[in-house]
């Protein structure tokens, strides 16, 4: 049996089962931080003469209690009569958590490895066998005050910035993806989280057959990340998939922290970054279309409206009337959009109509597009070494000189939002105005950042993305950018994988000239393709 005490020694809670099965959900809990323990206390009962075991100082952990005291009943037995059990305390135990950096009076706290790098386990410490007089000693609003006053200035000192999430990223690799395939992901992830202003902490990972229906992890793994969480001070969980709304309700009420999938991070880089009015209006329809089928669970009250017998009650909630609302904004943002369109399509029409050839800049995100932009066109585009640095579409004229006629090609170059690994396909439908201009080119500029690791891989992604288009686009020259910074061996790979391709430093400038050439020579044969 448990019993669980404010420190007003007051009971507000009783179980029967051990610490780990009686344990406080984590949303059940008071509000705490990683600078201060829960302000409960669990007292224990135990039919063996034993210390707490490793599921109990987990449980101690994973809820933060104040301590946890275990008293070892023996001698117990029941009257013939079936009166209550009979026994004594031949001894007790008392655990509490301790501040990582106070190894002094640590007791355990093993170190385990999670992902690349070491993280401590929570550390706590175990007394010496007590009797009853002794515990009753034992002052416990002293010893709080003293572990919390040390666990702030561990904590102050491991603040960088509380402007910035806390994040811990979760990881699960299934039979679908290689290995080195899964370490890619978690890479781009973790690049993700930075772009969005978020500081991550640690990865978490586990390989599984497939993905567990209610909670993505296994239940030990939960178990693991919420205790990870807890003792980082994590303020932010990031998984490396999509997630459902139930999914994500699970692992919130398991976990205790703020939940999100890989998708939200996008949209959170997307809003972050969208500086037109365009792009503004296509991200807030994608956040929009993202939201409503989560809004489930949220309210308190789920009334149901309609007609017949079940349906009548206390009228419409607040859920509902965010629902209905949240439906009329799409609505007029998808207007919005469909006109946006329109007038894309008009300017198209234009540019056709006066025969100036255009050419997309296409790629993964990060692979220089707006730099070659900016190169070719001094558009001053602006770039940076981040994920999604430029969302909204640019369009610079580009004149190249033929020097064998002596005549002029002009070229309308039109920079593109970056693609990536499994682009959300709520990203896919509301920037469909903004990836027309890939459909309507006459010719694309497939830039692959060759520095990358997997640009082998950003390659297929790309290439898949643009077979999913609804019109097929036209054709495309592979063009391998940052060449200054691979090795020989990187650049003979491509060259084999890649004969026709062209290889540029858009930065240093490098190859640009070969690349105009090129150029003519695409635009020409799309057009003889016509």
């Amino acid at each position: 049996m448990c019993a669980y005490l404010n420190r007003r020694g007051q009971v507000i809670r009783v179980g029967v089962g051990t610490p780990r099965q009686t344990q406080i959900p984590p949303l059940e809990l008071p509000r705490y931080g990683a600078e201060r323990l829960s302000g409960i206390r669990c007292i224990a009962t135990n039919l063996k003469s034993e210390p707490p075991n490793d599921g109990a100082l987990t449980a101690m952990a994973l809820q933060r209690l104040d301590a946890l005291v275990v008293l070892n009943i023996t001698g117990t037995g029941f009257t013939r009569r079936g009166g209550g059990a009979t026994g004594y305390v031949k001894e007790a135990y008392l655990a509490h958590l301790t501040p990582q950096e106070s190894q002094a009076v640590l007791a355990s706290g093993n170190v385990s490895k999670v992902g690349s790098s070491e993280v401590r386990s929570p550390s706590w410490n175990v007394s010496p066998p007590l009797s009853l007089d002794e515990l009753t000693q034992q002052d416990f609003l002293d010893l709080v005050e003293n572990l919390e006053a040390e666990f702030q200035r561990e904590f102050v000192a491991q603040q960088v910035d509380i402007d910035h999430d806390r994040v811990l990223i979760v990881g699960v690799m299934t039979d679908e993806k290689s290995h080195l395939e899964f370490h890619d992901t978690l890479a781009e992830l973790a690049r993700l989280v930075d772009t969005a202003g978020g500081d991550v902490l640690q990865t978490v990972q586990q390989k599984r057959s497939r993905i567990h229906p209610q909670t993505v992890v296994g239940e030990g793994k939960v178990q693991e990340v919420a205790l990870t969480a807890q003792t980082l001070g994590a303020t932010l969980v990031v998984f490396d998939r999509d997630l459902s709304p139930a999914q994500v309700r699970n692992l919130e009420a398991q976990i205790g922290v703020r939940v999100v999938d890989r998708t939200e991070v996008i949209l959170d880089i997307f809003a972050q970054r969208a500086q037109s009015r365009a792009g503004k209006l296509q991200v807030e329809l994608a956040q929009l279309e993202y939201m409503l089928p989560r809004l489930t669970g949220r309210g308190q009250a789920m009334s149901r409206l309609g007609g017949g017998i079940g349906t009548r009650g206390p009228g419409e909630t607040k859920l509902e009337t965010e629902r209905r609302a949240i439906q009329r904004r799409i609505s007029r943002l998808q207007q919005e959009v469909n006109q946006l369109q329109a007038h894309r399509s008009r300017l198209r029409q234009r540019r056709q109509h006066r025969e100036v050839p255009s050419v997309a800049l296409v790629g993964y995100t990060n692979a220089g597009k707006s730099t070659l932009l900016n190169a070719l066109t001094n558009a001053e585009v602006y770039t940076a070494d981040q994920l999604f640095a430029t969302l909204d579409p640019t369009t610079r004229r580009l004149v190249i000189s033929q020097a064998e006629t002596g005549e002029t090609q002009e070229i309308l170059l039109t920079d593109t939002v970056g693609f990536i690994h499994e682009l959300p396909a709520s990203l896919m439908d509301a920037f469909r105005a903004t990836l027309e201009e890939v459909t309507e080119a006459d010719a694309l500029l497939h830039l692959v950042d060759l520095s990358h690791p997997a640009w082998l891989s950003h390659i297929r992604s790309v290439r898949d993305i643009l077979a999913q288009m609804p019109v097929t686009p036209g054709p495309a020259l592979v063009v391998f950018n940052k060449i200054d910074q691979v090795n020989s061996e990187t650049l003979a790979l491509a060259r084999e994988e890649f004969p026709l391709a062209v290889f540029i430093s858009a930065s240093q400038r490098l190859g640009l000239e070969t690349l105009r050439h090129r150029l003519t020579q695409l635009i020409q044969y799309a057009v003889d393709s016509r």
